[in-house]
């Protein structure tokens, strides 16, 4: 279950805006644009990266963070051992990854994804 990549994910009312302002303060470049959602990234360090999100395209939710793995359906199965509340179902995404939202203890939904 290794962890590739921690991205944080922000809630963003103007997508536009928000690229400008991360580009012009910190020097992160757009490398994902799907319209609901632009992943920015360090042009020399590309796994140092930040997404802005208006919406989830197929969740209700917008997440606090998305996490990378090895292997989701080992993550997913270790969820539900443990009796997390899964809040958006283990799903094979037409943008190309596999992926589930999990409540952590304190309330968070994280992200939780392979690539296909």
């Amino acid at each position: 279950m290794g962890v590739h990549r921690v991205v944080p994910d922000l809630a963003s009312t103007s997508l536009d805006a928000a690229t400008a302002f991360y580009g012009d303060v910190l020097g992160l470049l757009p490398v994902m644009d799907l319209g609901w959602i632009v992943t920015l990234a360090d042009p020399d360090r590309p796994n140092v990266q930040v997404s802005l999100m208006t919406h989830d395209a197929t969740a209700g939710v917008v997440p606090a963070a998305s996490f990378q793995v090895d292997d989701v359906d080992a993550c997913h199965a270790a969820a539900v051992r443990a009796g997390a509340e899964i809040v958006h179902p283990l799903t094979d995404e037409p943008w190309g990854v596999r992926r589930f939202f999990v409540r952590t203890p304190d309330g968070h939904v994280i992200n939780v994804l392979s690539h296909l």
